[in-house]
């Protein structure tokens, strides 16, 4: 298994530590970024995607746990490894209440979290989702085709009533990510980052105007409707195909 596309996110509040883990780790091909305190941490997380997190426990400004009750708020999946000298029953309980994949004492052999590291991401690996290839999409009245970026209203129209458009790059995107969530709750976090490859309040708005856009489109059809879930994200749905 290839490391050179795997992304870390080290949170080390010892700088000179931090530095030589991340340089071992980037001579086993891994691509490492290094955050020295928990309120770092969180604003890393925030702007990049991760296939893997090391946190320190103790830390100035925001503790490991602290930290990573706060991913798991964004992110149910990613693993997450804590590192720390305290290998008291109670914190390592903490730390796998929090969602902790591993919890490795300090001090610790580098090569031995090298191949704990391989082996969470081997059992995190998951197949490709069929749903991430698919070009072509009918819902409601509406077809769309993602590789063209053309959605087309199927159903009546007047003549000279404007039933098909073609879509920005944007439009294409978020409408393909809203038809794999059909009638799902699409998390706002996963459009910011997949197309807008950052989740802050700027990004945010502009996701909010492509989805009024992308409202007024699919307009005609009253069956259809693309509904904001307060704190997670939106929903399209298809009334008729809701049980």
């Amino acid at each position: 298994m290839s490391n050179t596309n795997f992304k870390i996110l080290l949170v080390e509040d010892d700088q000179n530590f931090g530095d030589v883990l991340r340089s071992y780790l980037e001579m086993h091909d891994y691509s490492v970024t290094l955050a020295t305190d928990g309120v770092l941490g969180i604003e890393a997380f925030k702007k990049g995607t991760y296939d893997l997190c090391i946190f320190d426990v103790m830390m100035p400004r925001k503790d490991g746990f602290t930290l990573a009750k706060e991913v798991r708020e964004r992110n149910q999946e990613v693993p997450i490894i804590f590192l720390t000298a305290k290998t008291m029953k109670e914190d390592v309980l903490t730390g796998f209440k929090t969602g902790a994949d591993d919890y490795i004492p300090k001090p610790f052999n580098s090569e031995e979290l090298l191949y704990r590291i391989q082996a969470i991401l081997k059992r995190s690996a998951k197949a490709p989702d069929p749903r991430d290839e698919q070009r072509e999409f009918a819902f409601g009245k509406y077809h769309f085709n993602y590789t063209l970026r053309i959605l087309t209203y199927t159903g009546t129209v007047a003549e000279g009533e404007e039933h098909q458009w073609k879509l920005s790059p944007k439009e294409a995107e978020l409408l393909k990510l809203f038809c794999k969530y059909l009638n799902d709750v699409m998390p706002r976090s996963e459009a910011l980052t997949k197309i807008w490859n950052d989740d802050n309040y700027f990004t945010a708005r502009s996701m909010d105007v492509f989805v009024t856009k992308l409202r007024k489109y699919l307009s005609k059809d009253p069956s259809i409707e693309i509904a904001n879930i307060h704190g997670n994200g939106f929903r399209l749905l298809v009334k008729d195909m809701v049980m």
